[in-house]
């Protein structure tokens, strides 16, 4: 693979594919690796929110000065784009699932919610553009396989795979606040006397109704993310039925199993 020079890639790239940072020779020898830069960021995250993500915060933690951290990374921004690749981590093994499209969609989706729960400022992190490190193309390129195996093209599959990235970034961003809000719950005794009432006075009835039986809610409950989840993927299959509906009938998609519509542990012909 040629060399290219760091300056020629959007910031954090290079170093997302392991390539070494450009760095002065003069001066001491680097106490700190860009391993434990990272670390830190993530760990600080998790305990004061995206917030806290600053290059003095950082560096302070590591017991460096504010200056020296800029000898690993070049600015908060090529931070930011290693912290949310060491984030979202690896994507899950699709592969290993029951190859029907709709479950490997459904666990991929779910596994994105999980990742915004166990880090919850992934939701707050700047989206700049296409996926391009590689934790973050592998996330892409799993989901991308799902739904071109199940007979949609690139682009439609690009399509439906923003749709379900934008769900479970909305999901994780709402259980997160809520987790962390103080405000008294809507089920409360005190606030449904308060707003049944008002409700009724106003012609809310269906509102008035679901309140009267605890049936109105602020949480969001796993019942709550299948049901949303279930619609995306009603969606997309009216989609995926239309496409097989016009292939020829000895016609079988690259990249499915024959006879489910799933994706094959072996399928590789998918680009974007």
């Amino acid at each position: 693979m040629p060399a290219m020079e760091g300056s020629e890639l959007p910031p954090g790239l290079a170093l997302a594919w392991g390539l070494p940072a450009k760095t002065t020779k003069l001066g001491r020898k680097p106490s700190q690796s860009i391993e434990q830069i990272v670390g830190a960021a993530v760990e600080l995250a998790d305990a004061d929110g995206y917030g806290a993500l600053s290059m003095p915060k950082i560096a302070q933690r590591l017991g460096l000065t504010a200056n020296a951290i800029y000898r690993y990374v070049r600015s908060r921004d090529e931070l930011l784009v290693l912290v949310a690749e060491a984030g979202w981590a690896t994507a899950p093994d699709l592969a290993s699932g029951t190859g029907d499209w709709r479950a490997a969609a459904s666990m991929w989706t779910r596994a994105m919610i999980d990742r915004c729960d166990v880090h919850p400022w992934l939701c707050d992190l700047p989206v700049r553009g296409a996926p391009v490190t590689p934790n973050l193309l592998g996330w892409a390129e799993a989901i991308l396989k799902v739904l071109t195996g199940a007979g949609l093209t690139p682009t439609e599959a690009l399509g439906c795979a923003f749709v379900l990235d934008g769900y479970a970034r909305q999901v994780g961003g709402m259980r997160r606040d809520l987790r962390h809000s103080t405000a008294t719950p809507v089920q409360s005794d005190t606030v449904t006397r308060f707003l049944l009432p008002r409700l009724r006075e106003r012609g809310h009835s269906v509102l008035a109704f679901m309140m009267d039986g605890n049936d109105y809610s602020g949480d969001v409950v796993d019942d709550d993310v299948t049901f949303g989840l279930d619609r995306i993927l009603d969606g997309i299959g009216v989609l995926v039925t239309a496409k097989r509906a016009a292939e020829p009938p000895s016609q079988v998609h690259p990249g499915t199993c024959e006879g489910e519509g799933g994706p094959r542990a072996d399928a590789s012909d998918a680009t974007v």
